[in-house]
């Protein structure tokens, strides 16, 4: 460079503009009007560069650089137990069916985070959207307005989603059976109740009856669930507080062809819906059925030339099978003697005797009182009542009252040996029966033993989906209640079959837990330009959760992570003044 070819006021800026580009500070807008300092800055620029005398750091290297101390974090929120439950509804597809079925976009999507949630937090409507604005990712998964969201716009999605009942049980009931190819051969049907919160008193549904949950003052509302022996439910119905569990099987048996339950498939029942009318009801439509006995079989013989079959449980208990036939009719019986049966009903017989004979003995106490009850027509009364009182242990008791004309002097009582004999001798078994052409005593114990799936759906459903009690006053807001929570289990027995296939048998409560520790969080910092560099990304899941999602073979981060660069507010008012610098166009 000549020094002749420049003046003294242009070296000078020159040097301050190369000075700015080594540090970085280059100006907002090019204001520099003179080519020949603009020239000879650039040619010295590369000159430089090119020498590698000064150690210069890329402009994208420094932008990456932030200060640690500028360093904040924000929005922390859960998101590994929502993208478990995300990656399930994805896989169920259950997106384009409610699109099918006349949702919209923003519809389907709010369908989806409030299923999501009601599997990872159940809880009310307000609860819940305070949850999702506050304590959880999920919307960010489901692409749903969390801005909008309400805990009315929850209401009318649950009613929304109970609109297309029957769409979604036929929906889920065959796309389970494609995803992890499943043959509905065996059907458990059976019933539960939960219990109202209020006095329900214009409610069709809400009605006294005999609760699981021994909370007889309230209402109730029964639950009728046919599920397969996998736990995926068939079709579910809402009924009568008061419905007796027998009268509940015609409407389940014509809906088990339109869910991809086709015959000859076997309807496994307890004892309390399997009436003579709906066994014939069952086997009329092509069905089988097993069920246990009503009521105990009393003319009754060993099939000839079989064995007694002694089985051990998973439990550690020895049970014993064995083959019987009834003069009534042609089917199938199985005699079991269940240890566990006769422990229990052991402690129950001498607690009732204790109880009736307490009784009697209050009785004889006011026979022998003065002012006690002494006529002979009162103490037979007293008598009658005892013995209607404890029905299964009186029949072994022999009473003997003693009377002077109309009046009682003692009563004394005494157990008929042989009676009691028979009775304990009795204790701990039941009979199964089954129109099956099975005579494998194991084989038809084992197709029985199944209906302790469904006792797991009910207490999934109960306990950890919070399906108990029931607060809402209207009919169709319970029902949609209920369906909300149904829909919620099928994400969680989808998740939970494919991890109890490879060994991982932990309760929903605790896999929400361990996705719980895999979180999304915001960190902003300035960089070397002073702009704030907003970055939010996925923390990494720990080995738990990392087992549960290469079982599900789903990606360890639930999204990428999203990069934001803003300026700062200072940098907005230099660049504000420069502008007004310039001079009009």
């Amino acid at each position: 460079m000549e020094e002749e070819d420049v003046t003294p006021e242009q070296l000078n800026k020159i040097a301050k503009q190369l000075t700015g580009r080594y540090e970085r500070k280059q100006p907002l807008f090019d204001l520099e009007a003179d080519p020949v300092v603009k020239r000879y800055v650039d040619d010295l620029w590369q000159r430089i560069v090119a020498s590698k005398k000064l150690d210069i750091v890329p402009a994208e290297g420094l932008s990456r650089m932030v200060n640690a101390d500028t360093l904040q974090h924000s929005n922390v929120r859960e998101i590994g137990a929502e993208h478990i439950c995300h990656h399930a509804w994805e896989k169920l597809q259950l997106t384009p069916l409610l699109l099918s079925a006349g949702f919209t976009q923003e519809q389907a999507d709010l369908a989806a985070t409030q299923v999501i949630s009601r599997a990872v937090y159940p809880a009310s409507e307000l609860r819940t959207t305070r949850w999702i604005k506050e304590n959880s990712a999920v919307c960010e998964l489901t692409g749903s307005d969390l801005e909008r969201l309400t805990k009315d716009k929850l209401y009318q999605s649950a009613l929304r989603l109970y609109e297309v009942k029957d769409k979604l049980e036929k929906h889920l009931s065959r796309r389970t059976n494609e995803l992890f190819d499943l043959e509905d051969k065996i059907i458990l049907y059976d019933l539960t109740n939960t219990y109202f919160e209020g006095e329900k008193r214009h409610s069709r549904l809400a009605k006294y009856g005999r609760s699981k949950e021994k909370r007889n003052d309230a209402k109730l509302v029964v639950l009728a669930l046919v599920a397969n022996v996998e736990g995926f439910i068939k079709y579910s119905a809402v009924l009568e507080g008061n419905i007796a569990d027998c009268n509940t099987l015609s409407a389940m048996i014509e809906k088990l062809a339109e869910h991809t339950v086709g015959a000859p498939a076997v309807v496994v029942l307890d004892a309390g819906i399997a009436t003579e009318q709906n066994l014939a009801l069952i086997e009329k439509k092509g069905y089988k059925y097993l069920c246990v006995c009503r009521a105990r079989l009393k003319d009754y013989q060993a099939v000839p030339n079989r064995l007694t079959v002694l089985l051990d449980t998973k439990s550690k208990q020895v049970i014993r099978l064995k083959s019987v036939v009834s003069p009534k009719n042609t089917d199938y019986y199985l005699e079991v003697k269940s240890p566990a049966k006769e422990k229990k009903e052991e402690g129950m017989k001498l607690q009732f005797e204790k109880r009736f004979e307490e009784e009697l003995q209050k009785i004889h106490t006011s026979i022998h009182s003065k002012g006690g009850v002494k006529k002979s027509d009162k103490v037979h009364q007293r008598i009658g009542r005892a013995k209607e009182k404890y029905p299964s242990v009186q029949q072994y008791y022999t009473i003997e009252v003693a009377e002077n004309e109309k009046t009682v002097i003692g009563i004394t009582w005494k157990k008929d040996e042989n009676k009691h004999d028979d009775i304990t001798e009795s204790l701990g078994v039941y009979f199964l029966r089954t129109n099956l052409n099975i005579k494998d005593e194991v084989i038809v114990w084992n197709i029985y033993n199944t209906i302790r799936e469904i006792e797991n759906v009910f207490r999934t459903l109960k306990t950890d989906l919070n399906l108990r009690p029931v607060y809402h006053k209207k009919d169709n807001a319970t029902m949609a209640h209920l369906h909300l929570g149904m829909l919620a289990y099928w994400l969680v027995n989808t998740i939970r079959y494919q991890l109890k296939n490879n060994g991982i048998n932990s309760c929903w409560t605790e896999i929400v837990r361990i996705g719980n520790t895999q979180k999304v969080i915001t960190t902003s910092g300035t960089n070397t330009y002073d702009k704030v560099i907003t970055v939010r990304k996925c923390s990494l899941p720990n080995e738990n959760l990392k087992r549960i999602y290469d079982i599900l073979k789903m990606n360890h981060k639930p999204f990428v992570k999203r990069k934001s660069v803003v300026h700062k507010l200072e940098l907005k008012k230099d660049e504000s003044q420069q502008q007004r610098l310039l001079p009009p166009g």
